[in-house]
């Protein structure tokens, strides 16, 4: 049975021989109906509520899904730069290796030539100073004849 405050403040009652105070009972009636007014009001405002909620709910649970797929995305790119910079860093260091072999490669062939110019300078010292010795045993030769013919 739904009623509405109307309905409580306009009811009628049959009367009796000795009845109720229908003063009284109107006065009642009246009460309950604002009563009954202030219930269906605050009804209206919590079911208003109770919606404004459930969008917010809704609403919430969008956002908690699109913050997910954000972190998910985020992981993933995450793990692909990972990759990428382990990649780049084994790029770099293949890079390293074979730039250190060419300087390794590098120095070798200049201590070789090096060392072949050192032994080349050896020889040449060795040529000089036999020509030298020769050149000066010549001359000692010449010195000694020449005191020995005075």
């Amino acid at each position: 049975m739904d009623l509405t405050p109307l309905d409580v403040r306009y009811q009628e009652f049959p009367t009796g021989l000795r009845g109720y105070q229908k003063e009284a009972v109107r006065t009642y009636l009246a009460q309950v109906a604002e009563v009954m007014e202030g219930l269906i009001r605050e009804n209206e405002g919590l079911r208003e509520r109770v919606k404004a909620l459930e969008e917010e709910n809704a609403r919430l649970k969008e956002a908690e899904g699109e913050l997910k797929r954000a972190v998910v995305a985020a992981e993933k790119i995450a793990r692909e730069l990972k990759a990428q910079a382990e990649r780049e860093a084994e790029l770099i260091r293949k890079e390293a290796l074979a730039a250190k072999e060419q300087v390794l490669k590098e120095a070798a062939e200049e201590l070789r030539r090096l060392r072949g110019e050192v032994e080349r300078a050896k020889q040449e010292k060795a040529l000089f100073l036999g020509q030298l010795r020769a050149l000066l045993e010549g001359y000692l030769d010449s010195v000694r004849r020449l005191e020995g013919g005075s």
